[in-house]
């Protein structure tokens, strides 16, 4: 099996060896052939000369075939033997032939129209009309065009082997890219994903050379991604696991007393393992693209106001002010709304769970040109800049502010997450925007209908 090395080297000397063979070929025939009619020009002037010569000095064209029978007979190479031809007078009766012609036969229409016209003080005096004939040149003239042939040759040899070393250099200079990225990619086919290719060009190649950069830092990230997940997965699944397994063995053993308290915390215990393993679930099936999205056109101030109706009661309970704000007119949305409604829960818990007594948190609604934009703003204790951005991930919590202590209980680091990938499902966009010590402020924006 040819490499593409191979293969092109062979493309670009088969190129180079046609072309200069069909220029050679061209060259050769149209040199011959240029050289021919020079030759033929130049013979037929000096015919034209010698002709006009001899009726100058006799007044007339009688016996004028006599200078023409000497050099035939005497050639040398200064008054060479002319190409045959026929001399007719300027009524195209002919004078002097040595071809098809005999003396006092009329020149043909064809022949007296293509004949050139002998002229002397503006008047015709003749028609010349060369016979054409094969060339037959003299041997110091066939000499020059052979040494014209083989420059050529030897000129169309020179061009096939540049043809072959510029075929070389470019096709390596050419696969030498894709040479790169195939061993990068058998490297990170044996598990090496820090692998990155040098981007030489700006064209198509180099274009591949970036993308596979990027695909290669995606992939890397992503698997570092998963690992951390699954090492938090595990984390998060160990926390309540043992305390359910730790008070089940205590009761059992009668270390504790079988009371209702007991009972209480496992059940907790056992109630928050199974939201871990649902929301989990619910991130795999928006990963897999099969989360369930069944739309339906509802008002957003509608929706804005049934899910403030059911953090009353918390808000109230941790001495927190829920407002909604809405900016009517509003287009209505096509979304499902037990979905939209678990988006919002999960960044209201999420703001709750971060807003400090006597603190207040937002639902508004309004209409940015066709999109209509829900957001929930805490006046909790902000989120750094530089973390911004990865609070949509999967088990990121920010620093301790924001971190399950103090006696309130926090979330799994999946509310937010899951959130996002929700709105996405909508063809939505989640933001966020933050300064430290001014709460932080979660938008949904969602298309709307017309």
């Amino acid at each position: 099996m040819r490499s593409i090395t191979s293969k092109l080297i062979i493309a670009f000397l088969s190129i180079g060896v046609v072309s200069v063979a069909v220029i050679f070929v061209t060259a050769r025939w149209n040199t011959r052939q240029e050289f021919i009619n020079f030759l033929t020009e130049q013979n037929q002037t000096n015919v034209i000369t010698q002709l006009t010569e001899y009726y100058l000095v006799n007044g007339s064209w009688v016996k004028v075939g006599t200078i023409f029978i000497q050099q035939q007979q005497q050639p040398d190479y200064d008054h060479r033997p002319p190409q045959p031809f026929t001399l007719a007078d300027k009524n195209g009766i002919v004078v002097f032939s040595n071809g098809k012609y005999k003396p006092g036969d009329k020149l043909s229409e064809a022949d007296f129209a293509s004949g050139t016209p002998i002229r002397e003080d503006g008047r015709v005096i003749g028609i010349y009309v060369p016979l054409r004939m094969p060339f037959e040149g003299r041997p110091r003239e066939l000499e020059f065009i052979e040494r014209i042939n083989m420059t050529l040759f030897y000129g169309a040899v020179i061009g096939a082997v540049l043809a072959l070393f510029l075929g070389i250099i470019i096709s390596r200079t050419l696969t030498r890219p894709i040479r790169e990225l195939t061993q990068a990619t058998h490297a990170i086919s044996e598990g090496d994903l820090s692998q990155q290719v040098p981007v030489r060009t700006k064209d198509e190649l180099g274009e591949l050379a970036q993308a596979f950069n990027r695909m290669s830092t995606e992939l890397s990230r992503s698997v570092n991604s998963r690992k951390q997940m699954t090492a938090d997965i595990a984390h998060e699944l160990r926390t309540p696991l043992s305390l359910i397994l730790g008070h089940a063995e205590a009761v059992h053993d009668g270390v504790l007393p079988p009371t209702q308290e007991n009972f209480e915390i496992i059940r907790e215990e056992a109630t928050r393992l199974e939201h871990l393993v649902n929301d989990l679930r619910t991130l795999s099936l928006a990963d897999a693209g099969e989360l369930t999205i069944n739309p339906q056109v509802i008002e957003p101030e509608r929706l804005i106001n049934e899910v403030a109706s059911l953090y009353q009661y918390e808000a109230r309970k941790k001495n927190i002010s829920l407002e909604v704000d809405v900016a009517s007119p509003l287009s209505t949305i096509e979304v499902d709304p037990g979905r939209m409604t678990q988006v919002l829960t999960n960044i209201l818990d999420n703001a709750t769970r971060h807003t400090p007594e006597g603190g207040r948190i937002t639902l508004s609604a309004k209409q940015v040109d066709r999109n209509v934009e829900l957001s929930v703003q805490d006046s909790g204790p902000g989120v750094p800049a530089k973390t911004l951005d990865r609070i949509f991930e999967r088990f990121y919590r920010t620093d301790s502010s924001r971190q399950r202590d103090g006696g309130i209980p926090g979330g799994s680091g999946l509310g937010l997450a899951i959130a996002k990938s929700i709105v996405q499902a909508h063809g939505g966009q989640l933001m966020a925007e933050s300064e430290p010590g001014n709460g932080l402020k979660i938008t949904i924006s969602l298309p709307g209908k017309p």
